[in-house]
């Protein structure tokens, strides 16, 4: 036997159309006694309310950016007939319940009280004083009390991390991963001092040279920086480089322009390159795999997904572009387009940084002739491209001017040899040089 129980805000005081910032569950979760379901803000402080039952949630009556005040339905639980489970959550944890209603009161009041010298949407749950965390700092974490306990679980300090979440929220899934990366970090920082220990750069004070100016990284440039060092210490690196002649391709582009227009996409030459890449890989599948982590073997990914390095105000970030070789060109550009502007504006999600296979980092809109791009591992090959331009070619009787695009192919050696990539970039240049190619 089972009961349907309503749920609803309880009594929080003088407070009323409260936003709710995260609903915390959906139709068909299954909820614990005191399991958070969702959390409100006030301009001050942030609260979680906690399930009354024990139960399944069968259908959820608010979502987030709603405000809400007491007695407001949150959701409907289907609660399962206990004598044990229904008389002591009816007489313990009811919405109405006064020792209920007094713990919700004293946390919002506590919060409330402890944060008049800090900014608003603010959390304000204090760590263990035994805690290593600089408290201050944990404080102004942007994070719901639910995410801030499990943090303190953890000892994570959640002032080293950035939010996926709404408004840069900090999420339960950004705490994992933080601790999954440290990890990884730890590991990897042990073999390297135990094996091939790389001295510290000793720490200098600029300051009394002249003036100085601190200016701290964006958790963007300390994330990619520490990734990419990862990669770095652990990649036996090598970069090759070549020419493909974009003469008729960028005639081609050009004829598409009104056609492009009507579709109201860009087509730029990075969609036409992301194509090619796609076609070439599919001849070299050791480009579109990965080592094993006891380096043994090689998984051979029969999907192909491509970042695409994007220049942003906080650093560079690399989205990646889901199952690249069943996409035609105005797709491709299309979706190009959407994703390098969820970049900029700091609304990717994690769904769009994961599953890369090769990545593509073009500095064609700046300049350049040619660079060597760090492998996004666990990936084992990047191309980088520089700015095309017009050159003067031999075809055995003549010099004709043609537009000639700069490519620089870095791969993992362990994975990838020097005759590979060389094969790689010639068929990646004889398709952007006949189009007809992508056909084949």
């Amino acid at each position: 036997m089972s009961r349907i129980k309503e749920v609803i805000v309880p009594d929080i005081g003088e407070f009323e159309g409260v936003e709710v910032i995260e609903v915390l569950v959906k139709s068909g979760d299954i909820v614990a006694l005191e399991d958070p379901l969702l959390t409100m803000e006030t301009d001050k402080a942030t609260m979680d309310v906690p399930s009354p039952f024990e139960g399944t949630v069968k259908d959820v009556k608010i979502k987030s950016g709603d405000k809400v005040s007491q007695n407001d339905l949150i959701l409907t639980l289907e609660v399962k007939e206990s004598k044990n489970i229904l008389k002591e959550t009816s007489k313990e944890f009811t919405p109405t319940n006064p020792s209920f209603e007094k713990t919700i009161k004293k946390n919002l009041k506590s919060d409330v009280n402890n944060s008049e010298s800090l900014p608003k949407t603010q959390t304000l749950r204090v760590p263990p004083v035994n805690s290593k965390v600089e408290q201050e700092m944990f404080l102004r974490a942007h994070a719901s009390p639910s995410v801030r306990k499990f943090a303190r679980e953890l000892g994570v300090d959640l002032s080293k991390l950035s939010g996926s979440g709404r408004k840069g929220r900090i999420t339960k899934v950004d705490v994992q991963n933080f601790v999954k990366e440290f990890i990884e970090a730890t590991t990897s920082d042990t073999l390297s001092t135990t094996g091939q220990g790389i001295p510290q750069i000793p720490e200098i004070d600029f300051s009394k040279f002249g003036p100085v100016e601190i200016k701290p990284l964006t958790n963007i440039k300390k994330k990619t920086g520490s990734n990419l060092h990862r990669s770095w210490l652990n990649l036996p690196i090598v970069t090759h480089h070549d020419e493909a002649d974009i003469t008729e391709l960028e005639d081609f582009r050009q004829s598409l322009k009104d056609e492009a227009m009507k579709q109201e996409v860009k087509l730029t030459p990075l969609t036409f390159l992301i194509k090619a890449c796609a076609v070439a890989i599919h001849s070299h599948p050791n480009f579109n795999s990965s080592l094993t982590s006891d380096q043994e073997s090689l998984v051979l990914k029969k999907y192909l997904n491509i970042g695409i390095a994007v220049d942003t105000p906080d650093g560079l970030v690399v989205p990646v572009i889901k199952d690249v070789e069943h996409k035609g060109l105005f797709e491709l550009a299309k979706e190009l387009s959407e994703v390098s502007e969820r970049a900029r504006n700091k609304k990717l999600k994690n769904n769009d940084l994961q599953g890369g296979c090769f990545s593509i980092s073009s500095l064609g809109g700046i300049g350049g002739t040619a660079f060597t791009p760090l492998v996004n591992a666990p990936e084992v090959a990047i191309l980088g491209i520089t700015r095309s331009r017009m050159m003067p070619i031999w075809n055995g009787k003549e010099f004709l001017p043609r537009l000639m695009l700069p490519l620089d192919l870095t791969y993992d050696h362990r994975v990838i040899d020097g005759a590979q990539a060389a094969r790689f970039l010639v068929d990646l240049c004889n398709i952007l040089g006949d189009l007809r190619r992508m056909a084949l």
